[in-house]
C-alpha cells in the first residue's frame, strides 16, 4: 500500500517550480516510493502567483503567508524555495510544526543560520533535505566511486569551476540576490556553495583555504514590480551592488590534497560552465555539467602522455536507470531535482537520511564563511563547521 504525503511549496519563483515539477514526477521514476506526493499548498507573496502555481499543477490550495503552510495539519513536508534570507526563519518554524523540510542552498545568510536549521530538524526528529543537486548526477556519483577506490591514485589537486553570465548584462535587476541583507554572500551563496559541496563530496573535508572576490558591476537598476529569475531593470533608479560578483580561491584538503575554485556570475559568454577536473598520482577525471553524462578518465601507468577517454554514464551508475534504458541518453537538469525529490521522500518513508542532508549544507556554509574571512584578511584561515 502506498501512503500519500501532503506537501506544500513556500516560495514559488523558478525553483519552486522545480520542486513541484519533481514531485508530479517522481513516481513515474521510482514506481516502488512508498509515498505518494499530493500538492496540498503553495505559499507565495506575489499577488497571483499562488493562484497561477496552482491552476497549472493542481494544488487544492493557496496562501500569501508561509505560517498558513506551518499551521496547516494536511501538510507533512514543505519546500522552501524563499529568498535567502527567509530560509532560516520558516525552515526552523517547519520543523517545530513537525514538517519535513526541502530546502535549497546555501540555507539562510550564514553558517550559524545553517546549523540553527540543521539543530531544529535533529530537535524535532523530522527529515531535512537540501538542494545540492550536482552531486546527483550519475556522472558526478561515478567519479566519486573512481576517486574512492584508487582508480586515480592518490588524489593530488582539483580544480572546480562555476561560471555564468545570468547576471552579467548591464540591465538586470538589482533583486534581494544582490542586497547583504536579504541575498546574504553574492556569488558564494549562489554557485561556490554547490563547488564547496562538490569538493567534499568528491575528496573530503576542506580544512584551509585562501580567496579573494571581487564586485565588478557595482550598480544595477532597482525593478519597478515583483521580478522572476534574473529580470532586467532598464532604466528604473540604480543601486548599490552589495555582494560579490566573483571568488577565486586556493583550498587545502584535510587529505593533504589541493585544490583551486573560482566561481563568477558576471562571465560573458559563459552560461552553466560548471565542473570539475580531480588528479590524481596515477590518472585524472574530468566532469562537465554542461556534457552532464560524461565522463573524462585518464587512467593507466602510462603516467607521462596517458590519453583520456570519454565514458558515457549507463544504467550502472547512480540513478540513471531510473530515467534511462542505456548510455548516452540523456540526463537533464530536472532529473537530477526528482533524483533529490526521491532520496527526500525516500529519507521520510525509511527514517534514514537519503542524499544531501543539513550536516552537508553546514560543512558548504562554513566553507563560504572561511572565504569571506580570508578575502577581509586577505590570510589564509581554517574551515569551522562547528562554528
Amino acid at each position: 500500500m502506498v501512503d500519500a504525503l501532503g506537501v506544500a511549496v513556500v516560495g514559488f519563483g523558478w525553483m519552486g517550480r522545480v520542486h513541484t515539477q519533481a514531485y508530479a514526477r517522481v513516481r513515474h521514476h521510482y514506481p516502488r516510493l512508498p509515498l505518494r506526493p499530493e500538492l496540498v499548498t503553495v505559499a507565495e507573496e506575489v499577488p497571483g502567483r499562488a493562484e497561477e502555481a496552482a491552476a497549472q499543477f493542481g494544488f487544492a490550495s493557496t496562501t500569501r503567508d508561509w505560517r498558513d503552510v506551518a499551521a496547516d495539519p494536511r501538510v507533512g513536508a514543505v519546500s522552501i524555495t524563499a529568498p535567502n534570507f527567509l530560509h532560516r526563519e520558516i525552515a526552523v518554524a517547519m520543523a517545530e510544526a513537525g514538517k519535513h523540510i526541502w530546502i535549497e542552498k546555501p540555507v539562510g545568510l550564514s553558517a550559524e543560520d545553517a546549523r540553527t536549521v540543521a539543530d531544529a530538524v535533529a530537535k524535532a526528529g523530522v527529515q531535512g533535505a537540501v538542494g545540492f543537486n550536482y552531486r546527483n548526477a550519475p556522472a558526478v556519483e561515478a567519479a566519486r566511486e573512481l576517486i574512492a577506490s584508487g582508480g586515480i591514485g592518490t588524489v593530488t589537486h582539483v580544480r572546480i569551476r562555476l561560471f555564468s553570465d545570468y547576471a552579467a548584462h548591464p540591465e538586470s535587476a538589482l533583486t534581494w540576490r544582490y542586497e547583504r541583507e536579504r541575498g546574504g554572500s553574492g556569488v558564494l551563496g549562489d554557485l561556490a556553495s554547490h563547488g564547496a559541496d562538490l569538493a567534499r563530496f568528491l575528496l573530503g573535508d576542506i580544512a584551509s583555504l585562501t580567496a579573494d572576490t571581487a564586485v565588478f558591476l557595482p550598480e544595477r537598476a532597482r525593478p519597478a514590480a515583483a521580478t522572476a529569475g534574473h529580470s532586467r531593470a532598464a532604466g528604473g533608479e540604480p543601486g548599490q551592488v552589495e555582494n560579490e560578483d566573483y571568488v577565486s580561491c586556493l583550498l587545502r584538503f584535510a587529505s593533504g590534497a589541493r585544490g583551486v575554485m573560482e566561481a563568477c556570475r558576471v562571465s560573458v559568454g559563459e552560461q552553466n560552465n560548471y565542473g570539475f577536473e580531480v588528479h590524481g598520482t596515477r590518472g585524472a577525471v574530468f566532469w562537465d555539467f554542461r556534457r552532464m553524462n560524461e565522463l573524462g578518465v585518464s587512467r593507466g601507468t602510462e603516467y607521462q602522455d596517458q590519453p583520456v577517454s570519454t565514458v558515457y554514464v549507463g544504467p550502472g551508475h547512480g540513478e540513471f536507470a531510473a530515467f534511462q534504458p542505456g548510455a548516452a541518453n540523456a540526463m537533464g537538469y530536472d532529473d537530477l531535482k526528482v533524483v533529490e525529490a526521491h532520496r527526500f521522500l525516500l529519507s521520510i518513508a525509511e527514517g534514514t537520511p537519503h542524499g544531501a542532508t543539513l550536516p552537508d549544507a553546514v560543512h558548504s556554509a562554513a566553507v563560504l564563511d572561511a572565504m569571506a574571512r580570508s578575502a577581509e584578511r586577505g590570510a589564509w584561515v581554517e574551515v569551522r563547521p562547528e562554528g
